[in-house]
């Protein structure tokens, strides 16, 4: 029997969650004399390619030591959306004055409730990536650890797996700084922070990118005092530099302390039950911060060692496994998609990876990994979403770049909303309507950004936006109306010239 992860608190969903993902009756299959495709790690990218090698035939292996449905379901974009949710309620009734509606009574947010109604949503959605579900398709699901014995083999348990192909998806995990007396002090990461049953008066969050802005804000709404450490110069540094400044000024609004860059955090210590970030700023001057939960969000790493991947002949450093174009390992029938491998750790990269590596792997196919239209989201409120280059980021590469925007204050849907901080920015070949990128600062800029997205992989430029009818009103009227601005520079001065000529005609 498999080892149970820990997760906690010990309830019902819970027990439902782990029932579904980690079943602690499960027996393991006897292998197949051989597989077309043996699969370690059961996150987003595994159940992808599983589902689709099965539904075509393949006889697949699924192996997964700790929870089927990976980060995704049990840590990640499950619950925090969740407690984002919550929170945002939580925002919207201490703003209600501004609609009109006034709250007689005043409230208070539910922390407990909060997180218990997370557990309860987390639990039912698990019941589509739980291990009976994917039997019922006709894959062995291995329950324990997984690792490559040999180039065409693989073990778990004391069973070994014979493959034709395989595919490493073992995802990531939080990257711990070297912080003195970090690790004495306690910490919690996206893998602990959704088992808080009661709410933290004073929450750090060491990092200041997607997961750290969004959890400070929830947490904020929901009652907790927030310190925000971020080592650079700006929040959300691999945004728009405009993006991060709004989202810097919402935080400030809602009592977000943000500490940046020229403070270094040195050292924590551990006082009672309090942890005290020493800060260190110019001159060598020294602070310090109390807080009573600390939240390390500062990268991930890839999760690559203890695999046997030498014994795969599977090239990996620190930067995961390392793939071509394919997605194929230096072990050429081994391939690897997800975390473990990818520099843009998104859920749904993994699953574009894994669509892609089930075509590759099963047919022998050739389709390459495009990463120019990958779009992504940090959902904070506002949303910051982005797609494709973002030239003061220096990711254009030296392209000649025209930039078209439109602030949401000019757009009517988001006065009526009250929601008017933001913008749409498109970025174009200079000179053409080809759309290399964009980035949307809005309420659900995540939704928004799809449109973008779309365009770009389908070769869609600004003119084909702008003659696309739009339903008004609507948020998304934003980004027609930024099309719009490229059309009227475009086509209004030849139009004029051809007005010209015709009156110049009928003289």
């Amino acid at each position: 029997m498999a080892e149970l992860p820990l997760i906690l608190p010990l309830d019902e969903y819970n027990s439902e969650l782990v029932a579904n993902v980690h079943p602690l009756d499960w027996k393991n299959p006897s292998p197949a004399p051989g597989y077309d495709l043996v699969i370690i790690g059961a996150g987003t990218s595994g159940l992808v390619a599983a589902e689709i090698a099965a539904s075509s035939g393949a006889k697949v292996a699924l192996i997964e030591k700790r929870l089927i449905g990976g980060d995704c379901l049990n840590l990640g974009c499950v619950p925090s959306k969740t407690i984002i949710s919550s929170s945002r309620v939580s925002e919207e009734v201490r703003e209600a004055g501004g609609h009109g509606v006034k709250v007689i009574c005043g409230y208070e947010a539910d922390f407990p409730a909060v997180m218990e109604r997370m557990r309860r949503l987390r639990a039912r959605i698990s019941r589509k990536d739980s291990a009976s579900r994917f039997r019922g398709m006709g894959i062995d699901i291995f329950l324990g650890a997984g690792k490559f014995t040999g180039t065409h083999s693989a073990q778990v348990g004391g069973a070994i797996l014979k493959f034709k192909k395989a595919l490493i998806s073992t995802g990531a995990r939080p990257f711990i700084p070297p912080v003195e007396g970090l690790a004495g002090a306690g910490y919690l990461t996206n893998e602990s922070i959704f088992s808080l049953t009661c709410r933290p008066a004073r929450l750090g969050v060491l990092g200041g990118g997607a997961i750290g802005c969004e959890m400070a804000q929830a947490f904020g709404r929901l009652g907790s005092g927030v310190t925000i450490l971020q080592r650079g110069k700006r929040l959300m540094e691999k945004e728009d530099c405009e993006a991060s400044a709004i989202i810097s000024e919402v935080f400030r609004r809602e009592g977000v302390n943000i500490v940046l860059g020229d403070r270094k955090v040195t050292r924590i210590e551990r006082r009672g039950a309090e942890k005290i970030i020493f800060l260190e700023g110019e001159g060598g001057k020294t602070e310090e911060t109390a807080v009573d939960e600390l939240l390390v969000s500062v990268g991930r790493t890839p999760n690559a060692e203890g695999l046997g991947l030498e014994a795969a002949e599977v090239e990996f450093d620190a930067r995961g496994v390392k793939v071509d174009k394919y997605l194929r390992s230096t072990n050429r029938d081994i391939f690897a998609a997800g975390d473990v491998c990818l520099k843009l750790k998104f859920t749904h990269t993994a699953e574009y990876a894994a669509r892609i590596v089930a075509v590759n792997a099963l047919l022998s196919a050739r389709r390459s990994f495009d990463t120019s239209a990958i779009p992504w989201c940090t959902f904070t409120d506002p949303e910051v979403a982005h797609v494709g280059l973002c030239p003061e980021n220096g990711s254009a590469d030296g392209i000649p770049v025209d930039t078209f925007r439109r602030d949401l204050s000019g757009i009517d849907r988001t006065a009526l909303e009250g929601e008017e901080e933001g913008f749409v920015k498109i970025h174009v070949k200079k000179g053409t309507d080809e759309i290399l990128g964009a980035t949307i600062v809005a309420r659900n800029a995540g939704d928004m950004i799809g449109e973008i997205a779309l365009a770009m992989h389908n070769g869609i430029g600004l003119k084909g936006i702008s003659e696309t009818i739009h339903p008004y009103p609507t948020r998304a009227e934003a980004i027609k109306r930024v099309a719009d601005d490229y059309a009227s520079l475009s086509f209004m001065p030849d139009m004029r010239e051809r007005l010209a000529r015709k009156k110049r005609h009928r003289r």
